[in-house]
């Protein structure tokens, strides 16, 4: 049995986070559910835009050019970096991630990218609205991942401080000086 959300794509049947059952002497913390479950939101919104990423970075066109495909290429990478710190961060908890590719188109916030060739401005928005959507999914799971668990609450931080920067960055990009 599938069922669907906002977006275009069927969610699997047994989508999302799990947790893991303990196996021989394994001690430590145990999320809830609902730590689990926020922690996966934030693993699906990474994901995507380490997707999305990449394929801005290949089909980026325009004025500045090769500044915005680097750009892109670092975002991308902190993306992947961050996705797979989210991942294994549940998997201490005794969690089970699913970053499956149809578990994530259907369960992302970020909106689809377009296809094709697309000009360096508005590649600049595109990814900005990208990474500030992947920052407001952080900060709207954080007060309850915080009262939880602090630990997973400061990997976030990590995050959001390195997203934001990103975002300011690239925004520059379309930016002109205050008069």
């Amino acid at each position: 049995m599938t069922t669907t959300t906002d977006h275009t794509a069927t969610v699997p049947a047994g989508a999302g986070a799990k947790k893991s059952r303990r196996e021989n002497k394994e001690r430590g913390f145990l999320a809830s559910t609902t730590l689990l479950e926020n922690t996966q939101k934030v693993l699906v919104d990474l994901i995507e835009l380490h997707i999305q990423g990449k394929q801005a970075h290949w089909n980026v066109v325009g004025k500045n050019f090769r500044d915005l495909h680097l750009q892109l290429d670092e975002i991308v990478e902190a993306a992947r970096e961050f996705s797979d710190e989210i991942a294994e961060r549940m998997r201490a908890l005794h969690g089970v991630p699913d970053g499956r590719s149809d578990t994530v188109a259907a369960t992302t916030t970020l909106p689809e990218y377009p296809s094709g060739e697309v000009d360096t401005a508005r590649t600049v928005d595109l990814i900005v609205q990208r990474l500030d959507q992947t920052v407001a999914t952080i900060r709207e799971v954080h007060d309850q991942v915080d009262e939880e668990d602090p630990t997973t609450s400061d990997i976030f931080h990590e995050i959001i401080e390195k997203l934001e920067q990103f975002s300011w960055f690239v925004s520059a990009e379309n930016r002109v000086p205050a008069k």
